[in-house]
Formats: structure tokens, C-alpha cells, sequence
């Protein structure tokens, strides 16, 4: 997963439907560029009673995403090396 997917991801999870959207314009009116915009800074609620998170508890939560990610990948290789050990084939952990 990319990092604009996971910090996609973070956001969606800090409140429930489609509560954020990204600014088109700067404060000084200048476009902001469809590729520059998925940044903090550029973030606007656009749901009622959503509040913006922080950008520490939006660091937090990538990290958390991430940290969940790893572990995940990390038990997979872990059950399947105890798989091996037991004596099945990688064909036959793979067909599991």
C-alpha cells in the first residue's frame, strides 16, 4: 500500500461516512494541483458535526495501519514456516 492510500485510509477510519473532502484552492486562491492536493493542510470537513482530527492522531493512525500491516504479513510467513516444519510442501501450504 502506497502512503497517500494508507493516509486515505487513516482518514476514513477517524469518523463514519464521507466526512472529508480536499481543498481545490490555497488561502490565496492559487489551484492546487489534483497531484499536491491528498496533503494534510489541504483537508476540509464536509460532513456535519465531523471535527478534524489532528495531524499527530492522523500520523498515529497511518503508523497503526501500517504496524497492523506488518504484523499481519509477519504471521503469515510464521505459520507457514511452522507448516514447513510439520513437513508440507510449499505447494500444499499454498493450496491451504
Amino acid at each position: 500500500m502506497t502512503d497517500k492510500e494508507y493516509f486515505n485510509l487513516a482518514l476514513a477510519s477517524m469518523h463514519s461516512g464521507s466526512w472529508f473532502g480536499w481543498k481545490t484552492h490555497d488561502d490565496e486562491g492559487n489551484k492546487i494541483p489534483n497531484k499536491d492536493r491528498m496533503q494534510y493542510k489541504y483537508i476540509k470537513v464536509i460532513k456535519e458535526g465531523a471535527t478534524m482530527p489532528t495531524e499527530a492522531d492522523v500520523n498515529a493512525k497511518i503508523q497503526e495501519l501500517k504496524d497492523a500491516q506488518t504484523q499481519k504479513e509477519n504471521d503469515k510467513v510464521s505459520a507457514q514456516n511452522k507448516l514447513k516444519a510439520l513437513g508440507l510442501t510449499d505447494a500444499e501450504i499454498e493450496a491451504l
